[in-house]
């Protein structure tokens, strides 16, 4: 009797086959399923054949040198060449920092495997936040200097370590800012929560650029001419004042999706307010306000670009520069194509995580 030698498809194989199977049936239901759908399938499909064909015929015949002579101002600005090592160690410190924090988030998920202990994530996060000053002061003496190393004006500061350093600034500010605002909202104290919701509506009523006005030109004439704010240090205010407000809206968002029954079950376990507020409702409210938080830590990173209207020379502001120059007149497509994708990746990037941080406090 004759057996079937044939060897059994493989399980990824058949479904890859149904896959394939089923490409003309979504096509047919989806793109094709009436006429004015197909007629709208095909033009749309034209376009965007003329769209990559013009973009590809204009990638043939673009310009980079206008990159790659001025890289270093794109991304340290100015700031002097003999100088750039502390530049380096700045990255490294946040590189640093940034591993520090991604570590426990790590060990998260790898404790649902019972591979890692709980003692162990919490003295790591002790470590992040007894090292966090530390780190933020270093990071401001190796870009300022000062005892034994030379001074750097914020003037010759610029490119994406400007961009980067007032983001990354304003956004640790405006956190716990914020946190604080949503909880002032919130507050049975009516002279505090009059005060906290004054000062968002207010905040929410102006727009962005009107704030970075204020701090840039009218907060130094109003000023003793004793006390005199470096521009950067003005910057970073504005900007943390006005995005603390949209933030507490966000908390405060999270906030309100806690039932009021969690807050009355940790009274009667003898919590104190303190405790109630730390331990059981900020971290499921940050935890439900998660996604549009990271949503304004993105926004807040590209509103760095308004900077460049005050003469600050962030990417965008760096930009304008390169193309005074007459041999790179003509090249504003290569150049803004260039830090446009610079911005995409901080943002793409930020939303990963964001994304990453959303699964594993599932």
């Amino acid at each position: 009797m004759m057996q079937n030698s044939q060897p059994p498809t493989p399980p990824k194989a058949q479904t890859r086959q149904q896959t394939l199977q089923q490409i003309p049936q979504w096509l047919q239901k989806n793109l094709f399923n009436t006429t004015l759908n197909s007629l709208l399938t095909l033009l749309c499909l034209a376009f965007l054949v003329w769209v990559g064909y013009g973009f590809w015929s204009w990638l043939a015949q673009a310009q980079w040198t206008v990159i790659t002579a001025n890289l270093r101002l794109f991304f340290v600005g100015r700031y002097p060449v003999n100088q750039v090592w502390r530049l380096w160690a700045v990255l490294g410190v946040f590189v640093g920092m940034t591993a520090l924090w991604t570590v426990p988030q790590f060990m998260q998920s790898v404790q649902s495997q019972r591979v890692q202990s709980q003692r162990v994530k919490k003295r790591i996060q002790l470590v992040f936040y007894a090292l966090l000053p530390i780190a933020f002061c270093a990071i401001a003496y190796l870009a300022n200097g000062g005892l034994g190393l030379k001074f750097v004006r914020t003037s010759l500061w610029g490119g994406l370590f400007l961009t980067l350093l007032t983001a990354a600034v304003s956004i640790l500010l405006a956190f716990p800012f914020s946190i604080l605002l949503a909880l002032g909202r919130q507050s049975t104290l009516p002279i505090v929560r009059w005060v906290c919701t004054g000062y968002i509506e207010l905040v929410r009523g102006l727009p962005l650029i009107g704030i970075l006005f204020m701090a840039q030109v009218m907060l130094p004439l109003l000023l003793p001419d004793e006390i005199r704010l470096d521009r950067v240090v003005r910057a970073i205010a504005g900007l943390m004042l006005f995005n603390a407000a949209y933030l507490a809206e966000n908390v405060r968002s999270g906030l309100q999706a806690i039932p009021k029954g969690q807050t009355e079950a940790a009274k009667a376990l003898g919590l104190n307010t303190i405790q109630t507020l730390t331990l059981i409702i900020l971290p499921q409210s940050l935890r439900i306000s998660t996604p549009a938080i990271v949503g304004q830590f993105i926004s807040l990173f590209k509103d760095t670009s308004l900077l460049g209207l005050f003469s600050m020379f962030e990417l965008t502001g760096i930009s304008r520069t390169i193309l005074s120059q007459p041999d790179f007149s003509d090249r504003q497509t290569e150049v803004y194509l260039f830090i446009g994708f610079i911005y995409w990746m901080v943002c793409f990037s930020m939303s990963q995580v964001s994304r990453k941080l959303e699964k594993q406090k599932a």
